[in-house]
């Protein structure tokens, strides 16, 4: 079901029948932090189908287009800082002459979800979330598909700057990377069957 079209200009790549955004933050400083799940799990299923993430000329991501019986899917993480995320977006689903946004999925961290749990829905609110604020000015809708990985909140609420910029240790670690891995599963998931049965599978099996 189409909700929502985008309006893409300019020069036009190889059409994929599925875009998907994972959001991170650039930089070691910031690798395996839990504001990066998103991202290391487009990455890990990038790895996983063996295609490589590169920049592309003129773009704030790097991306890869994977073959699937479904038709070309393009995978992506943007380059630049969470909040700058939007950047990326109208080069990218112009580059894969993406104009239908119910086949844009953006994977991101959730704090209103505990660690380690999935969720997959079409549209939704920002959640204070400022990856998803910046994409959704550049989009004008918030009705654009979400791949959503828990990693709960901490316990004082004025440390969620902290929480989600940390790179966790110990059983937290091993906590977020079952997640990242989980994640990847899902995204699988998305590419190989149509939202609605990914949804159900996702949600089902992981909620």
């Amino acid at each position: 079901m189409t909700l929502r079209r985008f309006a893409v200009s300019g020069r036009r790549g190889s059409a994929s029948t599925l875009v998907i955004l994972g959001l991170a933050n650039p930089g070691s400083e910031y690798e395996g932090s839990r504001h990066n799940v998103g991202g290391d799990a487009v990455r890990l299923l990038a790895s996983q189908r063996g295609a490589k993430l590169s920049v592309e000329s003129r773009q704030r991501c790097v991306s890869a287009t994977v073959p699937t019986p479904r038709g070309p899917v393009t995978l992506a993480v943007p380059t630049t800082y969470m909040n700058e995320s939007g950047a990326a977006v109208r080069p990218l689903l112009t580059r894969s002459s993406l104009d239908d946004l119910s086949h844009f999925i953006v994977v991101h961290d959730d704090l209103d979800l505990e660690p380690g749990r999935l969720q997959c829905k079409m549209g939704g609110g920002l959640a204070g979330h400022n990856g998803l604020r910046s994409i959704v000015s550049v989009l004008g809708t918030q009705e654009f598909g979400r791949l959503r990985i828990g990693i709960g909140r901490p316990i004082h609420k004025d440390r969620v700057s902290d929480w989600v910029l940390q790179r966790p240790t110990g059983e937290r670690r091993v906590e977020t990377q079952t997640a990242v891995a989980n994640a990847a599963e899902a995204i699988a998931t998305l590419i190989d069957v149509d939202f609605d049965e990914a949804q159900r599978r996702i949600n089902v099996s992981r909620g």
